[in-house]
Formats: structure tokens, C-alpha cells, sequence
């Protein structure tokens, strides 16, 4: 006698209901994708970094510096390269003295506006959620 159960992949945003087997196991989830992406924006700067060059088209290295408190100069070189590495940010030196690098972002940069803004608001909404919270106790 052949089982059949509900099974759900947990994985989904909107999970699909399927009928299988009890003997077969359910479909691994696939993160790979996400892995890749948080291996592209990870590190502390990163996302500021992005957030910077949205407000303005290019931005010079020192632009950058000034707009990004707490950042030493050995960070945002390393973070920019990282950034550059993953076609996120283009960067562009001009041959003069002292040396001018400017930075933008590729289309790839500017794909992330939305996900960066959407993560802006949870993020905005979930302060006010611990603030009302805070301010109940």
C-alpha cells in the first residue's frame, strides 16, 4: 500500500502544495542563488557604498570617503575593489596628478536600487515596530 502526503518546499515565497510518495523525499531547496548575492554585498560597508552612488551618478574616491563616516581608507579601497571584482561598480581613473578615480555603478549596481530600498523600508518599519514596543514596557 502506497502513502501519499502533503509535502511543502519550504524554500518558496508562495509554496506549492504537491502529492508524493512517503517514501521519496521532498525536493532540496535551492539557496544557490541567494549565497552568490550575500557573497556580493556582504562585508559591514558594501550596501553603504551602493546607497552612496545611488544619490549621485559618480562619485569621486574622496566623495566617498567624506560621505561614509567611520570608514578608513584601507576599507572603501578593499570594499570598492570587491564591489569592481563583481561588476558592481565601475571605476575609472583619470591619468593626472594627484591621481582622480571616479566610481559608478554598472547595470548591475543600479538592478539593486529595488531590492536595496525594499531592505531600507523593512528595515525603517521594523525600528518603529521596537520603538512603539520599547516605548509600551
Amino acid at each position: 500500500m502506497v502513502k501519499w502526503q502533503e509535502l511543502t518546499k519550504t524554500c518558496d515565497t508562495y509554496p506549492k502544495v504537491t502529492m508524493k510518495k512517503t517514501h521519496q523525499p521532498p525536493e532540496p531547496c535551492s539557496t544557490a542563488e541567494l549565497e552568490e548575492a550575500i557573497k556580493v554585498l556582504e562585508g559591514r560597508w558594501k550596501i553603504l557604498i551602493i546607497f552612496h552612488l545611488f544619490s549621485a551618478p559618480v562619485l569621486r574616491f574622496s566623495e566617498l570617503r567624506r560621505a561614509m563616516v567611520g570608514i578608513s581608507q584601507k576599507m572603501l579601497i578593499q570594499q570598492l575593489r570587491d564591489l569592481e571584482k563583481h561588476g558592481v561598480v565601475a571605476r575609472k581613473v583619470y591619468p593626472e596628478v594627484p591621481p582622480k578615480v571616479e566610481y559608478k555603478l554598472t547595470k548591475d549596481g543600479i538592478a539593486l536600487r529595488a531590492a536595496l530600498k525594499a531592505l531600507k523600508s523593512w528595515a525603517g518599519s521594523r525600528d518603529a515596530r521596537l520603538s512603539v514596543k520599547e516605548g509600551a514596557g
